[in-house]
């Protein structure tokens, strides 16, 4: 296979020599045509996912598959990672908080992977996907009301929408009281912003709500995890609810934003007198083999030097798997369907595929279906192609999403009961929401208040 990219030109931003950069507004404005161009050099090129941080990124999807279930020899232990550990990456690259060691399953193998990954999937096994459906159908109208009353009938769907109803159901499905689960959502739109102290804060509410559940263990995924056969430690159950909570709200945010773009700005979607158009489900599996919200991750380490495909990939060099370029990958083209193909990459595949991937789908695909019932005449203020996109290698995210619709009178107004059984506003013992956060006010609403 080719080891350079040959007399094909490089997209704008990318080195006609050496690794091509996956960051910036030249890969954000075209990220298909970069992977377009870095298919030349084989089924795998070099590339680096940040300034100082050479990675060699799998483009192909049978080498992608492969890769991915072959965990005896590419495991997910990045404290093998060689640049690291003899210093050639930078103390402040923004890949260290994606790619550095946490103890928790996303970065574990063998047997310790399944010991903290069975507590989860065991755990999320419990949620109810009809409880699931009138939770995430509670949120959607919260949030809409919270700003479909505007005079100007404007919205941007992402942040007023998308970017909120993932942490808000999360909080419910996790049994957070409003304190807490105010300090979660601070910090995990932190991370999110770059924004200081978010890891603490993040942290320490963490910490807090598994001394509560502890104490007082409520019907949440928190406290089942808490009660699994595998007895994870306090230090456990925080990475495990770091990479559920964090690492499930950026792919449901792009989920949700990208697919009511579809919805609403391509022809495909829309209601005709002839046709009744594609289906909401139609759209997010447009989005999982086009979009794929993790774009490129997947981080693995060959545990000696192998050959793939033709190339020689070095011992503890990491290797990022493109989700966004295996699932387009021009020899797809016939194995895959716009409305029936569910062999996309997006949700992984092996021992670490997604544990969330059948909530995930509840929770898209319920959330668009809410939006499009309650505003029906809702649509984009700009065409679908000029939409403006997150230019970072790992997720592939709108920056905006602004619409336009008809006000609302009178916000809707909700039932008095949790949508999750009481899950989170019967289990907060003592504590008293805040004022004027997320969370708190959402439990304020739910139970009929103002």
């Amino acid at each position: 296979m080719p080891q350079h990219a040959g007399d094909q030109e490089p997209p704008p931003g990318c080195p006609a020599h050496g690794r091509t950069p996956l960051y910036g507004p030249e890969f954000g404005a075209d990220p298909d045509a970069h992977y377009a161009y870095l298919r030349s050099f084989g089924p795998t090129a070099p590339v680096e996912i940040a300034p100082g941080v050479p990675v060699e990124l799998v483009t192909s999807y049978s080498t992608a598959l492969r890769i991915l279930q072959n965990p005896s020899t590419f495991v997910r232990d990045s404290r093998r990672w060689r640049d690291l550990n003899e210093g050639r990456i930078p103390a402040d690259s923004p890949a260290l908080p994606m790619m550095g060691y946490r103890p928790n399953a996303l970065f574990s193998d063998g047997a310790a992977h399944a010991r903290l990954r069975n507590a989860v999937t065991d755990s999320l096994a419990t949620v109810d996907e009809h409880r699931l459906t009138r939770l995430v159908q509670r949120v959607a109208e919260y949030l809409i009301s919270q700003f479909s009353g505007r005079r100007i009938g404007n919205a941007d769907l992402v942040a007023d929408y998308a970017q909120q109803l993932p942490l808000l159901v999360y909080s419910d499905l996790f049994g957070c009281p409003a304190d807490i689960g105010d300090r979660i959502i601070l910090g995990i739109s932190g991370i999110f912003e770059g924004a200081d102290g978010a890891n603490e804060i993040l942290g320490g509410a963490l910490m807090e709500l598994i001394a509560l559940k502890r104490r007082h263990p409520g019907d949440d995924v928190t406290s089942r995890m808490m009660q699994h056969p595998s007895g994870l430690s306090d230090a456990e159950m925080a990475n495990q609810l770091v990479t559920l909570l964090s690492g499930g709200t950026a792919p449901l945010q792009s989920l949700i934003s990208v697919g009511s773009a579809l919805m609403l700005g391509d022809d495909r979607y829309a209601q005709t007198q002839h046709s009744s158009g594609l289906l909401v489900e139609d759209a997010v599996s447009e989005v999982l083999w086009n979009y794929a919200p993790i774009a490129n991750y997947a981080v693995h380490y060959p545990v000696h030097d192998v050959e793939v495909d033709g190339k020689v990939l070095r011992a503890d060099d990491p290797v990022v798997i493109s989700f966004a370029a295996a699932n387009t990958d021009p020899a797809m083209a016939q194995d895959r369907s716009l409305t029936g193909g569910r062999a996309h990459l997006a949700f992984g595949a092996g021992p670490h595929v997604c544990p969330a991937k059948d909530p995930a789908l509840v929770i898209a695909i319920t959330a668009i279906e809410t939006l499009l019932n309650r505003l029906p005449d809702i649509e984009l203020r700009i065409d679908l192609k000029d939409l403006s996109w997150v230019p970072a290698p790992w997720s592939r995210s709108l920056i905006t999403l602004p619409v336009r619709f008809t006000p609302k009178a009178q916000p809707v107004q909700p039932p008095l009961a949790s949508a999750q059984g009481g899950s989170a506003a019967r289990s907060a013992g003592p504590a008293q929401p805040a004022k004027n956060t997320r969370w708190s006010k959402f439990l304020t609403w739910l139970n009929g208040g103002v």
